[in-house]
């Protein structure tokens, strides 16, 4: 995906304004060429070609005197004009004009922080042409426990039609039997061959299990290639599991891997929106896992089968990142340690597996989209260490820090909760502003 951008020059520009400019122009390209498309130059007040921005290489004082002419584009607009590919600092008086008069305007001030931009201009567009993203499901809510699975907002057909409204994706749904049963009928033999060819790091995990595995991604993919031009893939794991003699952590990480689809567990299609927008925007490594703060207390062990808490100093601020067992599913190219084990959930298939996988300990950001789909929750947070709880639901969770435990119980949208690697408040910032959210910073 690449953001189409209209390069703006003022008819003002002078021979030397002008030559300066196809300069910068040649900077802009070699700097973003590889997630921009630039369509020719046009002067100020002259009709724009269709595109996702505006991009200035160059402001003059012109700007002032060309309000009307560019609010009336009503597009946004991206200010590049230093020659280090970034906004230059005595633009600043400009850009503030021109917000003041309605503009949405960008003002990068790094590299990394400008192509967030544009690939969030190219996310967004690509939503509105009707990405497409596959769910397996039957009868969600009611099968494996349905008390707690019958609670949640992205099995609603409100949810999912509002989805569709506000960002054009289009929402497939297929039959997760129907796979797990095509998932039988594929020869070992091919499944142990297509196994063996990924050199998966395993531990304790049985041969029929690993081909189990194996075949349920061959299944899955039959079906995306029956459909093609697939953005997202994710099914009802848990809460109809007796669907399927696996899970399929293992299918995502190769669809990842090799297929470039976003993945999402558990049926949760606002984590595989809120997934494809910002790894598709930040390209920083992400996952998702339950989020379990101390404060929830007894509520929250009791789910894991834990008896309490680590001892910390200052606990109220932390949280357990804790998902079927382990941290939760993160395509092994992101991690420092990535293990394909047995699985741990009494919910599913004895024969099922699971990733027991770490992000870097250190800076991260978490993030979820509202279910209103205007706003975005932001917590600035940190993974300290891993914890264990041999024979509990939380093997190896990750112990996790924030500045205002109280608000994270005030403001957390979901116990689903998206965990990106290092500090990504200002690219979330720049990704709410493309897609007019609030952003709810924590």
């Amino acid at each position: 995906m690449k953001a189409r951008l209209v390069p703006l020059i003022f008819e003002e520009a002078n021979e030397r304004e002008r030559r300066e400019y196809a300069e910068q122009m040649a900077r802009l390209q070699e700097f973003y060429g590889g997630v921009a498309d630039f369509t020719e130059t046009v002067t100020v007040g002259r009709p724009l070609p269709q595109a996702d921005a505006i991009v200035f290489p160059q402001l003059l004082g012109a700007a002032f005197r060309h309000r009307k002419e560019l609010y009336a584009y009503d597009v946004p607009m991206i200010v590049l004009t230093s020659r280090f590919g970034t906004v230059e600092m005595w633009d600043w008086e400009i850009i503030t004009f021109l917000r003041g008069e309605g503009m949405n305007i960008f003002s990068p001030y790094t590299i990394q922080l400008a192509k967030t931009v544009i690939r969030a201009l190219a996310v967004k567009q690509r939503l509105k042409n009707g990405a497409k993203f596959l769910m397996f499901q039957d009868t969600p809510g009611e099968g494996m426990q349905a008390n707690i699975f019958k609670r949640f907002y992205w099995w609603e057909q409100e949810c999912t039609e509002k989805m569709q409204q506000v960002f054009g994706v289009t929402m497939i749904y297929r039959s997760w039997k129907a796979v797990g049963d095509r998932a039988k009928e594929i020869r070992d033999k091919d499944a142990k061959a297509l196994y063996d060819s990924w050199k998966i790091h395993e531990e304790g995990v049985c041969e029929k299990a690993k081909l189990s595995a194996a075949k349920l991604y061959m299944a899955v993919k039959e079906v995306i290639e029956q459909i093609g031009g697939v953005d997202g893939v994710g099914s009802n794991c848990l809460n109809e599991s007796f669907h399927c003699d696996s899970t399929p952590c293992l299918a995502w990480n190769m669809i990842f891997e090799q297929d470039d689809i976003i993945w999402a567990c558990e049926g949760d299609t606002l984590t595989m929106l809120s997934t494809f927008i910002l790894y598709r925007s930040l390209e920083a490594p992400m996952m998702m896992t339950n989020l379990y703060p101390f404060l929830v207390g007894m509520a929250a062990l009791a789910h894991e089968k834990i008896d309490k808490f680590p001892d910390i100093e200052d606990p109220d601020n932390h949280a357990l990142g804790v998902h079927c067992g382990y941290f939760g599913f993160i395509p092994r190219r992101f991690c420092r340690n990535w293990v394909l084990r047995p699985k741990v959930l009494e919910i599913v298939d004895d024969n099922a597996i699971v990733v027991d996988a770490e992000l870097p300990v250190g800076p991260v950001t978490i993030a979820k989209i509202y279910p209103d789909f205007g706003r975005l929750s932001v917590i600035e947070a940190e993974i300290e260490r891993y914890v264990q709880y041999p024979g509990s639901d939380c093997r190896n969770g990750a112990l996790i820090r924030y500045s205002d435990g109280e608000r994270v119980m005030e403001e957390l949208c979901s116990h689903h909760a998206l965990i990106i690697a290092g500090k990504q408040k200002a690219g979330l910032r720049q990704i709410a502003k493309v897609f007019s959210w609030e952003m709810t910073l924590i």
